[in-house]
Formats: structure tokens, sequence, C-alpha cells
């Protein structure tokens, strides 16, 4: 009978696309997959420390480890993989004794296997956080885990070093994989069924090819654009800087590039931009928004909002809730300030905004981004909008879950068959978070995806 692994995933879609891949390299050593940390010979946890709350996760899942093995006689092998375990190394072995068996860097997930089989072997602590160079992956190997949608990683680790954020110290430097490489993931997932393909980095837009000096950014998407099977491209996380007039026009000629830009601003506040080393000013910010929306009126915006910065006044924060009032996005990810290892700011600015300013802050600024979501999905009541359906809905199980190319989330009903397909939706009402609907065969086009929607 084969072992079982069990990973579990905390964080960014990075973090989801390391676990599709480190279950690939199981099930290619043995392994099959379970849903329950009782069976599993090896449970793998891959973390994220972008946020404090991440951490603190990992070591709670950590501590009901060890009363299963101390309860119920169940001793897996436990693996921490991700973030946590590149920032932290050993150290975790002290702060959680005899939990952890294998401590797995960023940069060494190909290494798995090996370091599991070694501490099956040894019952020690098997640790390897060395930075490999080479971000090469086997083709086939990852077990992609969503039926619709593929992720394609194109940029490991950053060079930005902006002053807030752990991810140069945990994820490495930046390193680009061949277009090569790429454009053969990107077939495969085309080949496996895939429609939508998730284009990752965390400074995705800065891509250069390592094998085609001609290659930057837009002419990669241009060259998956050509491949045949996928019908939306999105991508994350792109960095203002980086965004040029030639991509933009790109995507004005390119229908498969979905209507989505996420836009981090991080803040409102030139000042507060300038001590979080983003290296573009607000007004800069605002006039890069401004050209999406002369030469792509149809765009959904998204962004970052940090609040409680060190050295964030009220007027800082006033700036940051204008900037999102001009800016008008369809979403935002909102968070309270904390402090990073290693980091800039945890090094040299010290964490002087009171918590309950922080409080009051993020709350102030969700309920203005709760107003502006609102109204921005109830414009779409009445409306017909080309939905691809991605899932069954986590609200009812007579409902499907799907999104438009702008990245909302629409609930329609119909059969489980719909699942890949893209459908016509006639929107009947709206809240902040997504949107409901029909399929509206009359108002079908003529494609063959859509054609066959009613059946």
């Amino acid at each position: 009978m084969a072992r079982k692994y069990l990973i579990e995933t905390y964080g960014c879609q990075m973090n989801a696309h390391d676990s599709e891949r480190m279950a690939g390299l199981l099930e290619q050593a043995g392994y099959e997959a379970t849903s329950d940390a009782a069976d599993a010979e090896v449970v793998v946890i891959n973390t994220c420390s972008v946020r404090e709350h991440a951490e603190d996760k990992l070591y709670t899942r950590l501590g009901e480890l060890r009363v299963l093995a101390q309860e119920g006689g169940h001793n897996p092998i436990v693996v921490v993989a991700g973030c946590v375990a590149q920032q932290e190394g050993g150290s975790l072995l002290k702060r959680s004794p005899g939990v952890a068996d294998v401590i797995v860097g960023t940069q060494a997930i190909k290494r798995l296997p090996m370091l599991v089989e070694r501490a099956m072997a040894t019952r020690r602590p098997a640790i390897d956080l060395d930075p490999f160079e080479d971000v090469t992956f086997p083709l086939g190997i990852t077990r992609r885990s969503d039926p619709v949608k593929a992720y394609v990683t194109i940029i490991e680790g950053c060079n930005e070093f902006c002053s807030f954020c752990v991810v140069p110290y945990t994820r490495g430097n930046e390193r680009m994989r061949p277009k090569a490489d790429i454009l053969a993931d990107a077939r495969d997932a085309a080949a496996s069924g895939r429609k939508e393909l998730q284009l990752l980095g965390q400074i995705v837009n800065h891509y250069e090819a390592p094998d085609d000096p001609s290659c930057d950014f837009t002419a990669l998407v241009e060259a998956i654009h050509e491949i045949d099977g996928i019908e939306r491209i999105r991508f994350s996380s792109p960095h203002p800087r980086h965004f040029s007039r030639a991509f933009l026009e790109a995507m004005q000629r390119l229908p498969k590039i979905c209507r989505h830009l996420h836009l981090p601003a991080q803040s409102g506040s030139s000042q507060i931009l300038q001590a979080m080393r983003r290296r573009y000013s607000r007004e800069s910010y605002l006039e890069l928004v401004h050209t999406i929306r002369e030469l792509l009126p149809d765009v959904a915006l998204s962004t970052d909002i940090i609040v409680g910065f060190p050295g964030e006044t009220d007027a800082d924060f006033e700036d940051t809730l204008s900037l999102t009032r001009e800016a008008q996005f369809h979403s935002m990810f909102s968070f309270k300030y904390s402090q990073r290892p290693n980091t800039l700011a945890d090094k040299r600015m010290p964490d002087d905004v009171p918590e309950s300013v922080k409080t009051r802050r993020i709350v102030e600024l969700q309920a203005l981004q709760h107003t502006i979501q609102s109204a921005i999905n109830a414009r779409t009541v009445g409306q017909t909008v080309q939905v691809m359906v991605d899932a069954a809905s986590r609200r009812l199980d007579t409902e499907l879950s799907g999104r438009t190319s702008q990245n909302v989330v629409v609930n329609l009903p119909g059969s489980a068959d719909w699942i890949g397909r893209t459908v016509p939706v006639r929107i009947e009402r709206a809240g902040p978070h997504s949107i409901w609907g029909q399929v509206s065969l009359t108002d079908a086009p003529t494609e063959p995806t859509l054609q066959n929607a009613g059946n």
C-alpha cells in the first residue's frame, strides 16, 4: 500500500503553486494524497511569513500535530516548508522541539523527497535552506489542484527590498525562468484542459527572459496568447513602477489578457511611500491609474494597502483615503502594519503607531472600500457578463461560481458540467464582494464554449 502525504498551505498563490510542485514530487516518490493527518506518513506545512498572523497559524498547527502524536499514537514525518522555514531555519526546532522533522527552504523544494527519506531513516531533523540559483522544474511533475486554472511561475525572488517586505529575505534574489520552460509549462497546462493561466512572480511584470534577450514581460504574454486552449491570462503580482505603456497597449489588442490589474499602492502618502522604498510617488501612481483608465476603460483595479506604517500621521492616512476615492478600486487587500524580521523597517524604524490607531484606520479604510465596491458591483445589475465557471459555490449546493474577466466573483445556478466553460450571465443582484445572476442563452455569442452552455 502506498504511503500517504498531506500538504497544508498558508499564504499566497506562489505558495499554492509550490504545494502543487511538492505534491508532484512526493507522488513521483511513491506517495499518495490524503486529507487526514491521522492517515499521513508525511505532513507538509507550507508556510507564509508576510503577515505575523500566518506565522501564528504554523505554531498552532505544530502544537496540534504534537497532541496527535502524544494522544493518538500517530507520529508522521512533519515538514515545515515555505517562507517561515527559510526565515527561521533551525530555530523552529527550539521553539517547537520534537515536532518538525524536515525544514526545507523556498529554493530547495526539489530536494523534498530526499530530505523526507533521510529523516525517516535517521529519525533526526533534516534541514536544507541552501540558496539554489536553478529555477528549472521537471515538466509534468506538478500536480495541479484546480481543474480550470493553472499557475505558472515566471520569476522567483525579488530585488526591490521594500522596507516592510520580508520576501527578498525568504525567497532570495530575483531569478528569471527561461522563456522556453515557461511556454512548455503553459502548453502542458493547456493540454491538460486548463483554460486560464495565472503567471506568478514577486514582481511579475519585471520579467526578462534569460534565454531570449528580446523577450520582456509584454513579449512573453504575447507568446502565451498564441497557445491554443488558453482562454484567459492573469498575472500577479506586478509592481506599479514596472508597468509600461507598451504592455497596456498590448492589453488593448490581446483579448485573452483579463481586464483586471492588481496595482499595489501600499499607501496614498508620498512621504510614507518614500519610507517604504516603493520608488514611486502618490502623483506618479495616480498618473498610472489615469493612463490605465484612458487606454483600458473596462479594466478593474485591485490593490494592497498597509495602514499604520512607522511614522504614518493622520494626514498621511487621509492621503490614503483620498487616493482610494480617486482610484475607485474594485477590490482591496488591506492590512495593519506588523514588523517583519530582517526587513529595513524592522531594523531602522520604530513601530510607533499605536495598535488602537491602526485598528481605527483600517476599519475606516475598509468601510470606504466596502462602499466603493458595493457601488461598482451595483452598476452590473441588468448587464450580461461573460463568466468562466470554475467551481461549485460555497454558499449553496445548487449554485456554481465563476469570475468575470474583471475578476469579479459571480454566483449562478447551473449544472456541474458547466465547470470550465465560459457562459453569459445576466446579473440580477449585487453585493460588495460578489454578484448573482442567471445564464442568459439568448445573449450568448457564437463561440463553441458558449453555444453548449445549456446542455
